[in-house]
């Protein structure tokens, strides 16, 4: 009955939005609510930018008089650059036609930073195969499943009554490839093998090309008397329109030719091929396949055909399109391609045909984030104004050779001038145990450095024997699991999936390091025999074990409790040669937890970084360990279980020994589940921790291992009632508690090195439900306390230098906290947060002042403390996909958005939350996705987003002569019109296919975007363009100028020639 009151007690609690302050703490200064600047007018939650690589593309385009690149994705999405099946509307009209999937085609308008669909056309009877779309025509050519060929008015999207169909050009059906090069003439090649050339003002077809292979694309000749086919046995056919019904050459790329004079062996097939004129040399014809069979485990390759060379062009990931630039966009002109871009699957390539060599161009966009897949992420906004150049200036010199001394051809569009001026850099852990460091200020996303961690371990010179005696294969087994970064001493740590930790230390020079400093922990859970305490024992100051003694040497054992055993292993093979480091982030010490008692060691679940303290504190499922970097001495190591003493609040179950697992001499290491997969691993005690889901924070599963879940670092009071602050360790764990551990530091100087650092646990601060997300403290003002730290020095400088280095080091480190002489009425507040709650508690005092229910359904994934620009806020995901944030001190709530539901466990590792209103994940394996929190920011987006539209001269058309006038250049629109309108081709079907209009109209929907400076914009493009229509009215009154006066000077030639000549005599 006792225990059913304390449960109807506390769910009670949960559904207070907050709860007020005890009532026994009347007079307390704490009771006194401070004014919280923050209101939920502050808060907007929207989608910024995305960097990255479309995940799984399927198709590309480009315009060549804007100069903008568009991919499209399996999942619908559409990216363009050089911003952020895809064919274009007219060059210059800014808009853009897209076709997917579902049979149904959009018409999108560019000219807003937005851009937004104008139209639908949802085909109904037949499937979609190929698009096509002439430079500078408003009429779309749509093929499909059943043969036939529709076409849509680009400007009303409305079918014309003109189809062609196919019965009528052969009886064959599933047009694939659709090309126009002259005014009435199309041609169509069908996947069967047939080739068409129709007349589309007769209505009929001129000729038909039969060959025995099937066609995957067909391409013209500019000068319209030839076109090229690329087929499934790997060969090329080029033919004359006016043949005799057979291929004029037959080419066979890659076949190997017999000497008899047969027919060479089949390859892969040539899935497109485009064929490109020079006006002064050899044509180029590039084509992707047409391999050779005998070719197993070959890349995919480009292949580049120019006069008598080859060049085979292989490639990193399997293409899926390309497409060549040229120097004029009309087709029946010479031309002149200078550059290839190729979409892999993982990567887009542009390749500069007017070099030697075929060399790539630099890619200026961040395409390389899934090099390796990603398997965690940090962001940290406003950082030090002098860290971005610092790591460019180093990661400079790892940028490769090689590359085309030429710019990036991809150029249209205008940046946006964003309003942030603050320093933003995301950090990305990957499964090959990279880490890279982006600079993301504004809206970009540059890559300014590259760490490689698995240079510190020995490659294994026997895989075979490591392979037989290891009892799990490791995939990624230096894959990076967790980070700890400090901006200020731009000291780094990472912990790796298999139980490791770097500390790095940055420096501008070059070293060589002799011996990489091991140090080798054990971290062993033990659980003996114990009662069940008391309800709502626990709290204060405890009684506590004495900590191991510190050693100086590498080899560091644990306190007298863990006994070492004979059967323990390093997980990694270290090196032992000297280590030559370059200039960036260089070893300072590796900390490896070893095998224990014939146990793998636990993956690490907190780290935490302070370069004040020179500590690194880490933990699992064990319990956690202190590491003086600085002495290179474990400081304390200590299962959870020990850190409550023994007023141990839970009742848990002895725990049997178990034999050993490992075999004399194996190595292990676990397997990091990467973010691609969605599995539960978030319930799984073996792998992360166990998860309180019960309704009390007394019902705890006795089987359960208590994890260390998050650290805090900070100079408050360790005790309950202290006068005092000293540094600190506030310790989070995943059944809810919040533990203090005090740290006695030596003066800084020369004292920090020798003497040693006292760390005592203090005792319990809090419970809360489910596991600790997050700790931060508050000054009695409400301003946000951030950890001590220290400044960054040359750790190798030489000369004067040193004497710089030397005085950083004496210089007491930089910390925010009030001075040590402050009265206990200048409290504190500590801020915690867990999967289900967020509390306030007042310091030293330890009262509960405030408390807020997160979710009942659902757990939060992370939370974090962050500072806006006019207070502080906690922002919190959780799993059901709400986006939270609370005021602080009083946790009301600010913001509660529905945003994205929990649908991979790729964004649950990485989301986060930073300064300022700004948060990322990955949306993808691929992609970063960046949103903001933040009113201010949203409304300022419009000026942040660049321009993809702008006034651009369209190149001028080739001159008229014979051959262009036959085949290209006497078409008019009138002539177009005639022929597709309605008075002559009629009305198209009504059931064949569904116009769905877009939000606005074509006319309303041009330049659209809100405020004054889209008006304005608007306002300026069209006074550009009205400026670029009289400019042209003005040329052709000159034209006609000109030609008025030549004829006038002609027929008053002819006057006086003839004015004294009879009538008989003409």
């Amino acid at each position: 009955m006792k225990k059913f009151n304390i449960r109807k007690v506390l769910d009670g609690l949960k559904e207070q939005a907050s709860s007020s302050v005890s009532s026994g703490q009347s007079g307390a200064p704490e009771n006194n609510l401070m004014h919280e600047t923050l209101q939920s007018e502050n808060f907007q939650l929207c989608k910024t930018v995305r960097h990255g690589f479309p995940y799984q593309p399927s198709s590309m385009a480009h315009d060549p008089v804007q100069k903008i690149l568009a991919i499209g994705t399996q999942s619908g999405a559409l990216r363009l650059y050089p911003f952020c099946s895809v064919h274009w509307v007219p060059e210059g009209e800014g808009a853009l036609v897209s076709a997917l999937a579902d049979d149904s085609v959009h018409l999108w308008n560019l000219r807003q930073r937005r851009p937004a669909i104008l139209h639908s056309l949802k085909f109904n009877r037949e499937r979609i195969t190929f698009v096509h779309l002439p430079f500078q025509s408003k009429w779309l050519y749509i093929g499909t499943e059943k043969g036939n060929i529709h076409i849509v008015n680009v400007e009303s999207f409305t079918l014309s009554g003109y189809v062609i169909m196919w019965n009528k050009a052969i009886e064959l059906s599933k047009s694939h490839w659709l090309s126009v090069n002259s005014p009435f003439q199309l041609i169509i090649g069908y996947e069967a093998g047939i080739v068409v050339l129709w007349d589309l003002k007769s209505k009929k077809a001129d000729y038909r090309y039969t060959y025995d292979e099937a066609i995957h694309s067909v391409a013209w000749h500019h000068e319209g008397k030839q076109f090229i086919c690329s087929h499934s046995d790997g060969t090329l056919t080029i033919w004359n329109i006016k043949g005799q019904g057979k291929p004029f050459q037959t080419i066979t790329p890659h076949g190997k030719q017999p000497k008899d004079g047969k027919k060479p062996e089949p390859c892969k097939p040539i899935l497109k091929v485009e064929y490109k004129t020079t006006r002064l040399g050899d044509p180029f014809m590039i084509l992707s396949g047409g391999l050779s069979y005998d070719t197993v485990g070959r890349r995919p390759c480009l292949t580049v055909m120019h006069g008598k060379s080859t060049a085979v062009l292989e490639m990193d990931y399997p293409i899926v399109d390309f497409l060549t630039l040229c120097e004029t966009p009309y087709s029946n002109d010479f031309q002149e391609p200078y550059a290839v871009v190729v979409l892999l699957e993982k990567d887009l390539v542009v390749i500069d045909l007017a070099q030697n060599g075929y060399p790539i161009f630099e890619n200026p966009y961040p395409l390389t984030i899934h090099e390796s897949p990603v398997t965690c992420c940090e962001y940290f906004a406003d950082c030090p104004v002098d860290l971005i150049p610092a790591l460019y200036s180093v990661g400079s010199r790892q940028k490769r050779q090689g590359y085309s001394k030429k710019e990036w051809p991809i150029s249209g569009g205008n940046w946006g001038l964003g309003t942030q001026s603050y320093p933003e850099i995301i950090i990305t852990g990957h499964a090959d145990g990279t880490v890279k460091f982006w600079d993301a200020s504004a809206i970009m996303l540059q890559v300014l450095y590259k760490l490689k961690t698995a240079k510190v371990f020995e490659k294994s010179r026997n895989n075979k024997e490591d392979k037989q005696n290891t009892e799990i294969v490791d995939e990624d087994p230096f894959a990076i699991q967790i980070m700890a970064w400090c901006p200020e001493s731009r000291m780094l740590c990472v912990a790796g999936v298999s139980a490791n930790l770097i500390i790095y230390r940055f420096s501008k020079q070059e070293i060589t390091t002799e011996v990489v400093q091991l140090l080798e922990v054990r971290l062993q859970y033990e659980v003996n025999d114990m009662e069940s305490p008391p309800e709502g024992g626990g709290g204060g100051d405890r009684d506590l074990p004495t900590p191991g003694a510190a050693s100086p040497s590498p080899q560091t054992t644990g306190p007298p409790t863990h006994p070492s055993t004979s059967n323990t292993h390093v997980t990694h093979t270290y090196t032992l040669t000297p280590l030559k480091q370059s200039s960036g982030y260089q070893v300072e010490l590796v900390v490896q937890l070893v095998w224990v008692s014939g146990e793998p060691p636990q993956q690490i679940t907190s780290l935490a970084l302070n370069s004040s303290y020179g500590l690194i504190v880490f933990g699992n499922s064990n319990g956690l360990a202190v590491v003086d970097y600085l002495q290179k001495t474990v400081l304390l190591n200590l299962g959870t279980v020990e850190l409550y003493g023994s007023n141990d609040p839970y009742q848990r179950q002895a725990r049997s020994p178990r034999k050993a697992r490992q075999p004399a001499g194996a190595k292990m290491s676990r397997k990091l589940s990467l973010p691609t997969e969605l599995k539960p691993d978030l319930d799984h005690r073996d792998n992360s921790f166990s998860r309180s889901r019960s309704s009390s924070v007394t019902s705890i599963d006795k089987e359960a291992r208590e994890a260390i879940t998050s650290f805090h670092f900070c100079e408050t009071f360790a005790r309950k009632g202290d006068s005092a602050i000293t540094p600190c360790l506030y310790v989070g764990t995943s059944l809810g508690t919040v533990l203090a551990v005090a740290l006695n530091l030596p003066p800084a100087g020369e004292q920090r090195l020798l003497q040693p650092v006292i760390v005592l646990p203090s005792g319990t601060l809090a419970r809360l439900k489910g596991s600790i997300l997050r700790m931060a403290f508050l000054d009695n003002t409400g301003t946000f306390l951030p950890p001590a730290f220290e400044t960054w020095y040359e750790p190798n400088a030489a000369g004067a230098d040193s004497e710089e280095r030397d005085k950083a080091r004496k210089r007491r480190p930089v910390s925010v906290s009030p001075s040590t002489s402050q009265e206990l009425q200048e409290s504190q507040y500590a801020v915690v947060c867990s999967e289900k709650q967020a509390k306030v508690i007042a310091l030293p005092s330890q009262n509960c002042i405030f408390k807020h229910s997160i979710t009942e359904t659902s757990f939060v994934l992370r939370a974090d403390v962050v500072q806006m620009n006019i207070g502080n806020c906690v922002a919190c995901f959780c799993a059901n996909g709400h986006i939270m944030t609370l005021s602080l001190p009083g946790l009301r709530p600010l913001l509660d958005v529905n945003y994205l539901p929990l649908t991979d466990m790729r964004i649950a590792r990485t989301f986060c939350f930073t300064n300022l209103g700004q948060a990322m994940y990955l949306t993808s394996p691929t992609e970063i996705q960046r949103i903001t929190y933040s009113q201010e920011t949203c409304e300022n987006l419009q000026e942040m987003l660049g321009e993809l539209f702008t006034p651009v001269e369209t190149p001028e058309a080739p001159n008229r002569g014979f051959f262009k006038g036959l085949f290209g250049g006497g078409a008019t629109s009138l002539d177009r019109e005639e022929l597709f309108g309605e008075t002559q081709a009629g009305k198209a079907s009504r059931g064949l296919a569904q116009h769905i209009p877009g939000p606005q109209g074509l006319e309303g929907m041009k330049g659209a975007a809100s405020g004054v400076v889209a008006d304005l914009a608007r306002a300026r493009i069209a006074l550009d363009e009205r400026g670029q229509k009289l400019g042209e009215l003005d040329e052709r009154t000159a034209a006609m100028l000109a030609s008025a006066d030549s004829f006038g000077k002609h027929a008053h030639d002819m006057m006086l020639k003839c004015k004294d000549k009879k009538w008989y005599q003409f």
